[in-house]
């Protein structure tokens, strides 16, 4: 099985799919470490400001990745800002039973009430360099990304509340096992 956590940037993706893997022992790829790989070597002319941009020039590798994984049998979390709403129609059914996907997001309430709480946890998992997020980019971004899970029927977590990373796992897993 493929597990997707897609979602806006700095809503904690990294970090419960780093607890996903060690509560389901299957490995993780982050999306950032994949993009830094194209930018390093040149593959891409995109930067680390082209979030739009790289999410649709990095999809087509993402989901050939994805196939393999599915054709072999084998299990692996995918986690990153860079999981197009689309991301379906990249697959024939056969794929598609193999896959679930969940978006996270936060609320504009939430990000307003713990946004320095959010921006200190950046690099909790992955070492960001200077980046202080920008408060309205990432209620826009959220508000894109849960508009979008909408749209495409696509399961989501709006945290509204708390960040309980081990009651969203649980909340990850129960979406992804429906």
């Amino acid at each position: 099985m493929v597990y997707l956590i897609g979602g806006s940037s700095h809503v904690g993706k990294t970090l419960l799919a780093q607890k996903l893997m060690e509560r389901l022992i299957i490995p993780y790829l982050s999306l950032d470490h994949l993009k830094m790989g194209f930018i390093r070597t040149g593959m891409t002319e995109l930067t680390v400001n082209d979030d739009y941009k790289m999410r649709y020039w990095m999809w087509p590798f993402v989901a050939e990745l994805i196939k393999t994984v599915c054709e072999n049998d084998q299990s692996l979390i995918i986690e990153g800002c860079y999981i197009p709403s689309e991301w379906r129609e990249s697959f024939s059914p056969e794929y598609l039973n193999k896959i679930r996907c969940v978006f996270i997001v936060m609320s504009e309430d939430y990000l307003r009430k713990h946004f320095d709480s959010v921006a200190g946890k950046a690099s909790v998992i992955e070492k960001r360099i200077d980046d202080r997020p920008d408060l309205e980019r990432l209620i826009n971004c959220s508000v894109e990304f849960k508009s979008e899970a909408v749209e495409f029927g696509i399961p989501y977590i709006e945290i509204s509340e708390s960040f309980d990373s081990e009651k969203l796992v649980d909340e990850l897993i129960s979406i992804f096992e429906a």
